[in-house]
């Protein structure tokens, strides 16, 4: 039987407990926890499973962060595109200063990682500060966060600031999941049982899981708030580019003029923002967060339906099922299996 060696000070954030406040701390050993397999421990709180390593950023973002009207948070599971939508959002608000041939050669996306340019909430700026000061940021600010719709902090719901919320199947959002989970465990223990895997996504053990109802909770907000939540597909942005980014920009109040239309515009962004492009990019394969992560991890293959090449028949029928009876009657169907 192999022992699993405690975390070391060395090791990276995402490997480590130590760091929680004792607040935090407190907090945690209050609730219901579990052997996580993304994370090395998930602690039930409000109804979802979060890494225990990013308490202190959840909690932090929940009492301090006040929206202001004109943000703009981009919110997913974790693996449904984030970075991707990241790309195209900086690239799509940012459209009016690099539109020209010297500054499109400048654009910070060829030398800066998606996930720089947007922050994450909890992730970053408030696991790296309590209390971060964001005055810096210029409007419309544009962040990121995984956190479920209702565990947003109070500020959120209650301005009229926009979110646009990317949905990914679940058997490719599984699998690139557990991609990302063995390049981040050390090489000494090798891969992690992907039935392992799949029994704890099923039982809704997952980072910000049970992935179901952090689907639900901003589907049902789309349908409630239109003018606020904007609901997309993964699977659908990929089929039809342009016509979803100029669905976001819409909805975002830039909408592209009829001569961004005819000149290319939005497939200039598709094509800066691809995972090609991005992929190729010096920064993007060879730098690293702030957390240890490299770049790299962030960009595996980006197709649809790579599940298939994991997952075997039985695998995938589990997971139908129990979207089919988690997501019954939410007027939400995953059609590309």
């Amino acid at each position: 039987m192999q022992v699993s060696q405690p975390a070391r000070p060395s090791d990276p954030i995402y490997r480590r407990d130590d760091h929680l406040s004792q607040a935090c701390k407190d907090l945690v050993s209050s609730l219901p926890s579990e052997e996580g397999w993304v994370a090395t421990s998930f602690c039930l709180y409000q109804g979802f499973w979060f890494p225990t390593w990013l308490f202190n950023g959840v909690l932090s973002c929940q009492n301090h962060f006040q929206a202001q009207p004109s943000d703009i948070l981009l919110v997913t599971n974790p693996k449904s595109g984030t970075t991707w939508l990241k790309a195209i959002l900086f690239a799509l608000l940012n459209r009016a200063k690099y539109s020209d041939s010297d500054s499109k050669q400048r654009h910070p996306l060829l030398t800066q990682n998606p996930h720089d340019l947007v922050p994450f909430l909890e992730v970053k700026l408030y696991l790296q500060q309590e209390n971060p000061d964001l005055t810096t940021f210029e409007s419309p600010r544009l962040f990121a966060t995984h956190l479920p719709y209702s565990s947003l902090p109070g500020s959120v719901r209650d301005s009229r600031c926009k979110l646009v919320y990317l949905c990914r199947n679940p058997k490719d959002m599984f699998i690139s999941l557990w991609h990302y989970v063995n390049k981040r465990r050390a090489e000494e223990k090798g891969q992690i049982p992907l039935p392992k895997c799949l029994d704890k996504f099923c039982r809704g053990l997952s980072p910000y899981g049970p992935y179901w109802d952090h689907v639900m909770g901003y589907h049902k907000a789309s349908l409630e708030m239109p003018e606020q939540v904007l609901f997309l597909m993964y699977e659908e942005l990929k089929e039809d580019p342009r016509v979803h980014v100029s669905r976001l920009a819409d909805f975002l109040g830039c909408p592209f003029s009829d001569e961004e239309l005819r000149d290319g515009t939005v497939e200039g962004i598709m094509r800066m923002c691809s995972f090609d492009n991005l992929s190729s990019l010096e920064v993007n394969k060879s730098g690293k967060l702030w957390t240890g992560q490299e770049n790299q991890w962030f960009f595996r293959r980006g197709k649809v339906g790579d599940w298939v090449n994991y997952l075997s028949a039985e695998m995938a029928d589990k997971i139908d099922q129990v979207m089919e009876e988690k997501l019954r009657d939410s007027g939400l169907n995953f059609q590309y299996k």
